[in-house]
Formats: structure tokens, C-alpha cells, sequence
């Protein structure tokens, strides 16, 4: 057989990883404009001694290394997209890159709590007018970032959960950074609040307790992204709803039984299975690859058949 006559039998791991995504030319800007936003707003934390104004700086600071790995990915994802190192393509360095995203959130909560609670017991002199103005203008670039990445065109495929509700196969590589500009536009909520209440109510302790606060709610974000990309990294099965319209339309009528069947995620909105069939008239591969939904987005599929034998 000549190699040229193999050809229609074989095929690329690519997947479309090759291509850039919606996300990365945004998330680019965000970098940009976090990390100008961190530089000011840490210099007026430390010059004024608010607290909040400081730890919503630190809290930029991790973001702009964060978002700074979300556009690495992307990169990389791109260059690598043909490396046939990778068994099934790339697509899962957009999970890793949400994974090691929460990580370090979770690793900013824990150093703005600890030193929040510091402040509690050992509160420092605020100069609140130009804390309060460094703090808005921070909301203000928070929320121009997040409505940037909000918009940005979805690119996801379609599929459902265990529980058999709706489930979209998003960019986790996004959505990370999405979460981490969220994060900051929260924590300069929180400072503008404090700040506003130690300056006009003599609240002064709101601005290590919000600190506290906005710790809390990061680090509760951090845990579902860690979920969510967790089951991504570890071929977490697909949805039993997924799983049951795939079978359903495998054996239709048929004699034709599933026997074995694994439906994992190798990519945002792409999927990979494997199937085995038992026949008591068997079909050809090509044929049962024919009968599954293309909504379902299995980009990649293997599929074993057996004849049924009998006893």
C-alpha cells in the first residue's frame, strides 16, 4: 500500500487551536492597563495608608501577573497547536492556564486577609481625599476591563452536566481573567466604601475589615475556577445527558449495543470519545462516526467494533 493511499486515514490533532482566539488581543489590553492601574494605586496605598487603597493595589499586582499567563497561553497555544508531542492537541494548556490563574488568587486572598487582620488590631492614619480618588478612578478602569472581556465574542461548543442541565464548554482561559478583573472592580467597591465611611463617619476600622471581606470572595470564586478547570485537567467524563444522547443515537433502532463509552473535554467547546460496539450485524466505524450529533462537538473519536458472538 502506498503512503499516499493512507492518507484519508489519518488526520492532525489541531483542533483550530492554531487560530487566535477572541480573547487574546483583549486580555493583551487588560495587562496593559491593570498593571498601570497597580503601579498608582500601591504608590497612593502606601503614601496615604489606606489598607484598602493598598490591597486592591497588591490585588492589581497579582492580576497583571495572572492576566500576564492568560496571554501567554493563548500564545502558546497557538505556536504549539501542530506539536504532535501533545496526544490530543493543546487545547487543555486554556485549563491550565485558569488552574494556575486561581492558584495565585487564592494565594492573593490569603496575604490580603492576613494583612487586613493586622490592621484591625494595629490601624495606621488614612489620607482618605486622595485614597477616595485613586480608589474611583481604579473602579472606573475595572469596569471599562470588564465589560471589554464580557463582550468579547463567545467561542464554546454545547454540552450538558451531570445533573442533565445546560453546561457551556467555555474559554477557561477568558473566564480566568475575567474573574481576576472582577475581583479588582470588587475590591475597589470595597475600598471606596471603607474609605468613604472613615472619612465622613470616623469608620476607620471598615478599611481592614472590608480587606477581610473582599479576601472572602475571592477566594470563593477561586475554588469554583479551580473546579471547573480541575475537571478538565483530570478527563473528567462528560455529562450522563451528553453521554445518553450519544448512545441513543449510536443504537438507535439497531441491534447495535454500546458497550464501552468515554466522552472528555481536550479543549474549550471540543471534545474527545471513545466508543465500543457490539453488533450482531456490524457496521463499519465510518458509519457509526456518521450518526453522532454534531452538537455535541466531539472533534476527536475512536471507536472499537465487535461482532456479537453469542453463547
Amino acid at each position: 500500500m502506498h503512503t499516499h493511499q493512507l492518507d484519508d486515514w489519518t488526520h492532525d490533532h489541531v483542533f483550530n487551536q492554531d487560530q487566535q482566539r477572541a480573547g487574546e488581543k483583549r486580555t493583551l489590553l487588560i495587562v496593559a492597563l491593570t498593571a498601570i492601574m497597580m503601579v498608582v494605586e500601591i504608590s497612593t496605598g502606601l503614601i496615604t495608608g489606606s489598607m484598602a487603597l493598598l490591597a486592591d493595589g497588591l490585588h492589581m499586582a497579582s492580576h497583571t501577573v495572572a492576566l500576564g499567563i492568560t496571554v501567554l497561553a493563548y500564545v502558546i497555544s497557538r505556536r504549539l497547536a501542530s506539536d504532535r508531542r501533545f496526544a490530543f492537541g493543546v487545547g487543555k494548556i486554556n485549563s491550565l492556564a485558569g488552574f494556575a490563574s486561581a492558584i495565585l488568587l487564592l494565594g492573593f486572598a490569603l496575604g490580603m486577609a492576613i494583612e487586613s487582620i493586622d490592621r484591625l488590631f494595629n490601624p495606621l492614619a488614612i489620607s482618605f481625599d486622595q485614597a477616595i480618588i485613586v480608589a474611583v478612578a481604579g473602579l472606573v478602569v475595572n469596569g471599562f476591563s470588564a465589560w471589554v472581556l464580557m463582550s468579547t465574542p463567545h467561542e464554546h461548543g454545547h454540552s450538558h452536566s451531570h445533573d442533565g442541565g445546560h453546561h457551556h464548554g467555555h474559554d477557561h482561559n477568558l473566564r480566568a481573567a475575567y474573574l481576576h478583573v472582577l475581583a479588582d472592580a470588587l475590591t475597589s467597591i470595597l475600598a471606596i466604601v471603607a474609605l468613604l465611611a472613615g472619612k465622613y463617619m470616623g469608620a476607620s476600622w471598615l478599611d481592614p475589615v472590608m480587606g477581610i471581606v473582599g479576601a472572602l470572595l475571592v477566594t470563593r470564586w477561586s475554588f469554583g475556577l479551580l473546579y471547573e478547570t480541575g475537571k478538565v485537567l483530570l478527563d473528567n467524563q462528560a455529562g450522563e445527558h451528553q453521554l445518553r444522547e450519544l448512545r441513543v443515537a449510536i443504537e438507535g433502532d439497531s441491534l447495535d449495543r454500546v458497550t464501552d463509552l468515554h466522552v472528555w473535554s481536550i479543549g474549550h467547546g471540543i471534545f474527545s470519545a471513545e466508543i465500543t460496539i457490539v453488533s450482531d450485524i456490524p457496521q463499519s466505524p465510518v458509519h457509526y462516526k456518521s450518526l453522532i450529533p454534531t452538537n455535541l462537538k466531539i472533534a476527536h473519536v475512536t471507536i472499537e467494533v465487535h461482532r456479537c458472538t453469542g453463547h
